[in-house]
């Protein structure tokens, strides 16, 4: 037999070639795709966050996962993975992104889920206005309640209640009141999208708009894979962009910011623990 040394040279490693490994638990072959995967997951439980895997978890959460999720190591799941449950596909935006935040601190490890795409259309609220804020919102107080229904339904008790800092006035189109609320499905922001506002009002030197968030940081999933919200769908964000526009992703892929009334998707965001 050949030494190491001694074997040809090549400059790539195809996903589908095989490796050896060899441990305690016996010698065993693995296909190059999934060490490269095992690799960057075992640098530590937060780079599981860095790696778009896109896999099919199945219909069910088995016990072994829900046991990784809750001790943070997240065994095997990252960035893109998903559940297909009650006929709706969840996929995994990011892991312990709402850890240690809230005006009571959110202690529990956990996995940030959006939908695939839309459940539902809705209207932020009846009329073209942003009156009371995302908060005082239609959409806030009535329209999510189908998909808190269908979210619970699907995950039971590992759906995670957290706080969330939320806008409930505005003033010359400027978000300028807020509260803290408890959270479990609720609208997501430009921020956790795109990374940064776009169509939100900023500061003028003169109005200060009420920009407070916890969700300050993207998605994961939206930063490693930009086609995960560039899908041809449209949906509502929640932030307050004018006295009659609330945000909203566009189907042509851009940032948008339409009239308050108009129906559009309904793509939440809650975590599961």
């Amino acid at each position: 037999m050949a030494k190491l040394t001694e074997y040809s040279a090549t400059t790539r490693l195809p996903a589908n070639d095989i490796l050896i490994e060899d441990g305690t638990g016996g010698t065993h072959k693995i296909t190059a795709a999934d060490a490269a995967i095992e690799l960057a997951g075992l640098i530590s439980s937060v780079n599981h966050r860095n790696v778009f895997r896109g896999k099919n978890l199945g219909t069910s959460i088995t016990e072994a996962q829900k046991a990784a999720i809750r001790a943070g190591t997240f065994d095997d799941l990252f960035i893109g993975d998903y559940w297909t449950l009650g006929g709706t596909t969840y996929r995994i935006a990011d892991m312990d992104y709402w850890l240690h935040c809230g005006d009571t601190e959110f202690t529990k490890h956990h996995l940030v889920m959006v939908p695939d795409t839309n459940m539902y259309n809705a209207k932020m609220n009846e009329t073209n206005s942003t009156e009371g804020g995302y908060m005082g919102s239609d959409m806030y107080t009535t329209h999510l309640e189908q998909a808190k229904t269908t979210i619970n339904a699907a995950f039971g008790d590992m759906v995670q209640s957290h706080r969330e800092i939320l806008t409930n006035a505005v003033t010359d189109g400027h978000a300028s009141g807020y509260a803290w609320a408890d959270s479990t499905v609720d609208l997501m922001n430009e921020i956790m999208v795109y990374g940064c506002h776009i169509y939100a009002a900023m500061g003028d030197g003169a109005t200060v708009p009420v920009m407070y968030t916890i969700n300050n940081s993207q998605l994961a999933i939206f930063r490693l894979n930009p086609n995960m919200y560039k899908k041809r769908i449209w949906f509502w964000l929640r932030d307050v962009v004018s006295a009659a526009y609330f945000a909203l992703v566009d189907h042509y892929g851009d940032a948008d910011a339409p009239s308050a009334s108009y129906s559009r998707g309904v793509r939440p965001v809650f975590a599961i623990g």
